[in-house]
């Protein structure tokens, strides 16, 4: 328990492990108990020398718990630095497809031939199609930083597509 008077539900008593009789595929049945995610994530991030934490805005509540596990484990010498958790909004794209969990079942039901597919919507898809990496920072810099939910026209990003290949494709 860390503060029941908390008015975020996170800080209250939060869960830290969860028993599972499942086989693991690095430790097979050797263990049954596993960190939560908002255990492991910020002691995994300082473990790891990650300076900033980039989350989305779903996380926002959970920096509290993020940062007194840092604090805790700091006093302690238990960790090598303090990261910082910071979270934007997501980056939707209109009538794309985005979501992990559909574009994993696309890979794994052989509707493409892996993340790379140039049908994907993946960094390696959008490569594989011929886009420019300079494309796709000018279209990162056009977007910006926000915290604001937004769907982006897709119109966008093949405008900087567009505007980075005619200095390199002549016509």
């Amino acid at each position: 328990k860390i503060d029941m008077a908390s008015p975020n539900i996170n800080m209250r008593d939060p869960t830290l492990y969860r028993i599972k009789h499942e086989s693991h595929q690095n430790t097979g049945d050797a263990w049954c108990i596993y960190p939560m995610y908002d255990f492991s994530h910020p002691i995994s991030d300082a473990l790891e020398n990650i300076t900033h934490s980039l989350c989305t805005l779903e996380f926002e509540d959970h920096r509290p718990f993020y940062d007194w596990t840092i604090d805790k484990l700091l006093e302690c010498n238990l960790l090598p630095c303090k990261p910082q958790q910071i979270e934007f909004s997501r980056l939707n794209l209109k009538y794309t497809v985005l979501s992990k969990r559909k574009l994993i079942k696309l890979v794994e039901e052989k509707h493409v031939d892996g993340w790379d597919d140039p049908r994907m919507p993946t960094l390696s898809g959008v490569r594989r199609r011929g886009v420019q990496p300079e494309a796709l920072a000018l279209f990162c810099e056009r977007v910006g930083i926000s915290k604001a939910d937004s769907n982006i026209d897709y119109g966008l990003l093949e405008d900087c597509i567009r505007e980075t290949m005619d200095k390199t494709a002549y016509r």
